[in-house]
């Protein structure tokens, strides 16, 4: 039952004056305030008096690779205008978020719609119409005020774009490939102040996916050159959940929402499950926008792994692909992330693409910690992977080098999970943990759960190549939250992350079908789905969705570091994610910058949530 609204606006509003409201925003920086509280007079909205939106050049936007200005008629489609929140209501917000996670709250998992975040929190009617009025006036196509009022989808050509944001629009040759992005740091009117953060972004540059090179299998034995591959049921009996399962613990009633911009073929899906003795139960595939059908490549195998990946987890729960066509102004998976919050479609999203802050921009840093935000209030769980360049987050994990430390910045916002990698530590006796044999219809060969270190296959080890490792780090942009405390978390004052971990090493790679034929693949976008689908098993235990839970993994974990409470995670320490040239963060006692809380005991995580 749903709080009574007046009620709910309340206890926003005592809420908000209360010492706790301001200690709390002062300790996370999270949210934007709004602007100053009170009577606020209608601005002016002058062209030719501007502010500058700095940190939205992309690093990608050099002048050796740069080609010349963009033909004025390219088609700048789906560009996001990032909303401000509603003057003043920023701590409400931190509050209300903290008392949805609090037992005994009367806002306890009292979630909101789009339509009711966006009634509490988003810009008022006479502030939408005049930020879409502008947008109208310079000749764009508004297409969408999403749910929660939190931005606006608007499409154009590229003069509009130089025109409106005075800026130009430039291509750039990567890789190969003809990209297009702004030259200069667009800018807006100052009347706009306090309304408009920005435009998330003005470029084709895409989001990397976060696998690891796929490797073709010629059968499913999983004893091969001394690597083991893991079907489903090796997960479940790892990561103790085949008690759970048995006793009807299997995600049904539950959604998943995957993020991608690209078709799959659901054959694949269904001979995926039929290969390994799950039931029957085909994903849906959702298109936001244009269906750009199957794109192949490393896209294709990405949305492959997250949907084989989380119905494996939770075999019952109902799949959603969500794709979006990536367009000239918009990466695809932002599209998809927005549409999953903004239409509340599902009660866990998982997000296997990765950017690092710096190269994020400061537009799109605000786009995704809004997002997630609004997720949280709405009772969604955002899984997050958080990237396979170790500690060099800004760097391709196929790269030779790390050139510094970053993190992704998809995932290290307060509000979603961060998900970082393990690998099994199975090398000296493999026999105690694997059968020679998989058995017959489930394939399964894991024996017991394995201990784990850190993910690390990079340049440096043996059979290693490049930067291949768990992304984690501290966060450039954001404070950390009250609830990130415990055994082993920094005193950084920084957002760390990841927040837990799962495996993810090609050592023992995740198997999966396309095209009839089995792949290995491995890598935080298979740890990220993996967790997802450990969420929807919750969520079905306990009734409810469950929001933002890092309040609570944090919780269980210093119950277990702290004062010997339940056996929750797998306390992970031993390995490091330093990559070559660049030293990295190192596995410890508690929570560490590589693991996280650590790996978790399926069954415990169950029994033992609040």
């Amino acid at each position: 039952m749903r709080f009574p609204r007046c009620a709910l606006i309340g206890a926003l509003l005592i809420a908000a004056t209360t010492a706790t409201v301001a200690a709390a925003a002062g300790q996370s920086g999270a949210l934007p305030s709004g602007g100053a509280g009170g009577q606020r007079a209608v601005p002016v909205i002058d062209d030719g008096d501007r502010m500058v939106l700095p940190g939205n050049v992309p690093p990608l936007a050099r002048t050796e690779l740069d080609l010349g200005r963009s033909d004025p008629n390219l088609p700048m489609e789906r560009m996001i205008l990032l909303l401000e929140l509603r003057p003043a209501v920023g701590a409400r917000l931190e509050q209300l978020l903290a008392e949805q996670q609090r037992p005994g709250s009367p806002l306890y998992h009292q979630w909101l719609t789009p339509e009711e975040f966006g009634a509490e929190f988003g810009l008022a009617d006479e502030d939408v119409r005049l930020v879409t009025g502008w947008l109208e006036a310079h000749g764009f196509t508004v297409e969408e005020v999403a749910g929660g009022r939190g931005s606006i989808n608007f499409s154009g050509t590229a003069a509009q774009v130089e025109e409106a944001f005075a800026t130009e629009m430039h291509d750039y040759l990567v890789e190969g490939t003809i990209q297009h992005s702004n030259a200069t740091e667009p800018s807006l009117p100052r009347g706009f102040a306090g309304l408009v953060q920005g435009v998330v972004s003005l470029n084709s540059f895409p989001l990397r996916p976060l696998h690891t090179d796929v490797r073709a299998i010629s059968a499913p034995e999983y004893t091969f050159a001394g690597l083991h591959f893991i079907a489903p049921a090796d997960f479940a009996t790892i990561y103790d959940l085949a008690a759970s399962r048995s006793a009807g613990n299997n995600g049904n009633g539950q959604t998943i929402a995957i993020v991608a911009r690209t078709d799959i073929m659901v054959a694949d899906v269904q001979a995926f499950r039929s290969s390994f003795g799950l039931p029957a139960n085909d994903p849906v595939l959702v298109h936001n926008g244009a269906d750009p059908g199957d794109r192949g490549g490393s896209d294709e195998f990405e949305a492959i792994l997250d949907t084989e990946w989380a119905g494996a987890v939770a075999p019952q729960a109902t799949i959603d692909l969500v794709v979006s066509a990536s367009t000239r102004s918009s990466d695809g998976v932002g599209l998809s992330a927005q549409y999953v919050v903004s239409h509340n479609l599902a009660p866990i999203v998982s997000v296997s693409y990765g950017l690092c802050e710096s190269r994020l921009g400061t537009s799109g840093q605000r786009f995704y910690n809004s997002l997630w935000a609004q997720a949280a209030a709405q009772g969604i769980t955002a899984l997050v992977a958080s990237g396979d360049s170790g500690a060099a987050g800004c760097d391709a994990p196929s790269g030779k080098r790390g050139f510094g430390l970053a993190v992704n910045g998809l995932c290290s916002t307060p509000f979603d999970v961060c998900v970082g990698g393990t690998k099994f530590n199975d090398t000296a006796n493999p026999n105690a943990y694997w059968t020679a044999f998989n058995l017959p219809g489930t394939r399964a060969s894991a024996l017991s759960y394995i201990p784990e270190v850190a993910w690390n296959e990079n340049a440096t080890v043996p059979v290693g190549s490049g930067l291949w490792s768990s992304g984690g780090g501290a966060s450039k942009v954001y404070a950390k939250p009250s609830w990130q405390s415990g055994p082993g978390v920094p005193a950084d004052r920084k957002r760390d992350v990841p927040d837990v971990a799962l495996s993810a090493a090609a050592h023992d790679g995740y198997v999966i079908v396309h095209a009839t034929n089995l792949y290995a693949i491995a890598g935080t976008s298979a740890a990220a789905p993996a967790f997802a689908g450990l969420m929807a098993l919750v969520d079905q235990a306990k009734g409810s969705r469950q929001g933002n839970v890092n309040p609570i993994l944090y919780q269980l974990a210093a119950n277990q570091y702290g004062a010997g409470g339940p056996q929750v995670f797998h306390d992970i320490t031993a390995g490091n994610n330093s990559v070559p040239r660049l030293k990295g963060f190192a596995c410890g006692p508690g929570y560490d910058e590589v693991t996280g809380l650590g790996s978790v005991d399926g069954a415990a995580l169950i029994a033992n949530w609040p």
